[in-house]
């Protein structure tokens, strides 16, 4: 279901042909298809993780309404503007945070703070230059940042075991995040 304006039933999104819109995207989407199955679901550690299903079942169908023509509403309209208060960002910024440990969806986001997508994408790009899912995801890295430096160095944790549990999925796109954001990989911080 599509995110509709506060007080009104969303509408679901429908495809309008069984076709993709273009070669490319067809292709796109069936690397999309193969690398769920063949990389994130087939792993049973991995796909036994709540945000990593949450992720993946995400992936699927931005892809699929990326590859076909359908009847979502992407442009923002004037309410959607008018709607990105600081005070907006503020609810929404605080219900991720509260919430990084659950599988979360945009959708989610905006009805907990009663905007429409289109309002919070709005939003976060405004005044954060950055997108909802974009700000999750680096909550959701320093969530596995403090439980690295939290982990007892004798125990059996790993980073694969924290990267899963805060819904990264692929190991080393995990580490080059982690390397990004914090300047060293995820091991280093695990080994204190």
């Amino acid at each position: 279901m599509a995110a509709s304006a506060p007080g009104r039933s969303p509408e679901p999104v429908r495809l309008t042909s069984h076709r993709p819109r273009s070669e490319a995207a067809g292709d796109q989407l069936r690397t999309t298809i193969f690398y769920l199955r063949d990389h994130v679901l087939s792993v049973p550690e991995i796909a036994a993780q709540p945000l990593v299903v949450s992720a993946a079942g995400q992936l699927l169908a931005a892809s699929v309404l990326a590859a076909f023509p359908n009847t979502a509403q992407t442009d923002p309209t004037g309410q959607d503007r008018g709607g990105a208060h600081p005070a907006t960002l503020r609810r929404a910024i605080a219900y991720i945070d509260d919430h990084a440990d659950q599988p979360v969806t945009v959708a989610d986001i905006a009805a907990a703070v009663h905007v429409t997508v289109r309002t919070l994408q709005y939003a976060f790009r405004r005044h954060l230059d950055t997108t909802p899912m974009a700000y999750l995801r680096r909550a959701r890295l320093a969530q596995a940042h403090h439980d690295l430096r939290a982990a007892d160095t004798r125990g059996d944790a790993t980073v694969g075991d924290i990267a899963a549990r805060w819904g990264f999925a692929h190991p080393g796109r995990f580490a080059a995040l982690y390397r990004a954001e914090y300047g060293h990989s995820p091991v280093t911080t695990l080994r204190g």
